[in-house]
């Protein structure tokens, strides 16, 4: 982890044991912030991915934790409220100690990391003593990524990887689902993805069942001509994924362009494919696709030496196809 200026400690740690101590010896710690709702993400953004995968790709949920990693996790969230910060800067932090510590205040770690975020002594994140202060390390996680500019519009794990700058940058990944229902359930935030009423959401059927599947595979490594389970390259993921909702797709990308009806892609909507091409006004040209979740995000994999990952899509990108394909609708329905 790389150096940081001296902490500023903005929550006086005595008000947040007080919180605390409220709850202690309790399952859950219940942080209001509001009455029967709202808490989103932030003005006008709707976080697909968390919308769609709720509870936790790596098979874990809330309910599995233990008393140490509900107290844990009840300290992230009241020392971000006592900080002002939004719900979904607490759903990147709970997504970080789940994987750098699984929420549990250790004092070990790789090289000196120590505590809930694994932070180290030796980088200018403190003394050991502090790093193991779960209110100290939370505020000081906490400082770091809202001062990363345009966080809220950053993929959870793209956004806990700006401060940590992990050696696994998509490892983050698969604990935002537990994240956003532990801030659900502990934070009293009925929509911490931000896709309540009036906001882009996830259909049901396919495309939800499509989407779910892809952002289940965050993590596994592209390898060229897979298909799964366990690697896949951009048009196995695809196809995999489709094939979990009941629709068949051809297998390579060129092909999957023309196995649906077609919209601009500013008209995309959940569920539909976007292309790269080398030519983007030539679909004999295609050479990569990925799933479109709403609200300017995607999830694909990528290229060698990438994994499956959540991406915002680059709308100026020059070879993004103009037109995007809605699997399972017959040619020009759309």
């Amino acid at each position: 982890m790389r150096p940081l200026r001296p902490l500023r400690l903005l929550i006086p740690a005595i008000a947040i044991l007080a919180a605390l101590g409220l709850f202690l010896g309790v399952g859950f710690i219940a942080v209001s912030v509001g009455t029967g709702g709202g808490g989103g993400t932030g003005p006008g953004l709707c976080d697909a991915g968390l919308n769609a995968s709720s509870g936790a790709r790596a098979g874990t949920r809330a309910g599995d934790l233990s008393e140490e990693q509900r107290r844990n996790a009840a300290t992230i969230i009241a020392v971000a409220k006592g900080m002002g910060a939004p719900p979904r800067a607490w759903v990147v932090a709970l997504a970080t100690a789940m994987q750098e510590s699984t929420l549990r205040n250790i004092n070990y770690g790789d090289r000196d990391s120590l505590g809930l975020f694994q932070q180290r002594p030796s980088q200018g994140w403190g003394t050991p003593a502090e790093v193991t202060d779960p209110v100290y390390s939370t505020t000081l996680f906490l400082e770091k990524l809202l001062e990363v500019p345009g966080w809220e519009q950053l993929p959870v794990t793209v956004a806990a990887q700006t401060v940590q700058r992990s050696a696994f940058p998509n490892a983050y990944a698969k604990w935002e689902g537990l994240a956003a229902e532990l801030v659900q359930q502990l934070g009293d935030v009925i929509d911490p993805a931000g896709c309540g009423p009036g906001a882009a959401s996830l259909p049901a059927g396919v495309a939800r069942t499509a989407i779910e599947f892809a952002l289940g595979e965050i993590g596994k490594p592209y390898s060229w001509g897979a298909t799964g389970p366990n690697t896949y390259d951009c048009s196995g993921l695809i196809l995999r994924a489709f094939q979990a909702a009941g629709i068949n797709l051809p297998r390579v990308s060129r092909e999957q362009f023309s196995a649906g009806g077609h919209v601009p892609v500013e008209q995309a909507q959940p569920g539909d494919l976007m292309f790269y091409a080398r030519d983007r006004r030539d679909p004999a040209t295609i050479h990569h696709v990925f799933l479109y979740m709403g609200d300017g995000q995607m999830v694909e994999a990528p290229y060698t030496g990438e994994f499956v990952r959540v991406q915002p899509v680059q709308w100026d990108h020059p070879e993004l196809v103009p037109l995007a394909t809605r699997p399972g609708t017959p040619p020009n329905s759309v």
